[in-house]
Parts: C-alpha cells; sequence; structure tokens
C-alpha cells in the first residue's frame, strides 16, 4: 500500500524554526584586493525555516579596537538572505577590508547560520564555507 507522501514528516509545515538562536563565527576576513571578474567577499548565510520573521542582532568584534554593534539584520519567515560582511554598518563605522574580525549573530527565532569567503586575490580563487558555531 502506497504511503501519501504529503502526510509526512518531510512536507509538514511546522511552526517551530530549525536551528539556535545564538550563533559564533569567530575567523572573519574580508580580502582586501580581487583579480578576475569576481569581487572578493564575504557572506553570513542565514536560513529561516520558522513561520515568524527572524530579528538578528550582530555584532562584529576585532584584536586592536571596540566592537560593531547594535548591527540589525531581517531574515522573513520561511526564508534565507546572504548578508554581505562589508555591508553591515554600525552608525557610520563599516567592515574594513584586511582587518582580521569575528561574529556573534543573535537572533530572536531559531535559524541556520553558515558562513562563506570568496577569496579572488589570486587568479586560483577560494572558495571556503563553513557552518558557524550554535551557543543557544
Amino acid at each position: 500500500m502506497a504511503q501519501d507522501q504529503t502526510n509526512t514528516s518531510a512536507h509538514k509545515i511546522s511552526s517551530t524554526a530549525t536551528g539556535h538562536t545564538y550563533w559564533v563565527i569567530p575567523d572573519g576576513y574580508i580580502p582586501p584586493d580581487s583579480s578576475g571578474s569576481l569581487e572578493s567577499h564575504e557572506s553570513i548565510c542565514v536560513l529561516n525555516t520558522g513561520t515568524v520573521d527572524a530579528q538578528l542582532q550582530i555584532t562584529i568584534y576585532f584584536e586592536d579596537r571596540e566592537p560593531l554593534e547594535d548591527i540589525v539584520a531581517e531574515v522573513p519567515a520561511r526564508r534565507t538572505k546572504h548578508i554581505r560582511t562589508a555591508s553591515l554598518r554600525s552608525g557610520e563605522q563599516l567592515v574594513p577590508p584586511g582587518v582580521p574580525y569575528a561574529i556573534t549573530v543573535a537572533s530572536n527565532v531559531p535559524v541556520i547560520v553558515q558562513y562563506s569567503r570568496l577569496d579572488t586575490t589570486q587568479p586560483e580563487l577560494a572558495l571556503m564555507s563553513v557552518m558557524a558555531f550554535p551557543l543557544g
């Protein structure tokens, strides 16, 4: 007897979001140069599987200066968003290229956070993508 696939758990829409509410990315670095047609960049990739919009609070930490705080972003319910770190602002301050930093992402609802870097400083470009570390 065939099972109705619309009743399997993989196909049900749940009001409960998947993921965590606090994530840490300890290695950030926007490559200062690009070569070829692609621009070097980094992105915080956020997936919101729930039915409530995710309100994010992002903080950028540095080795030699005070953090950039109170950076806000929104990821609509049941959507994904790729947030380029070079676009993040705290007041008039931006994340500078060529400077190591770390990131925390706090969310009002559970989300999934991945981090990616495209480094095109050399013709043999490099793409790195890792899961952020969930703490809450």
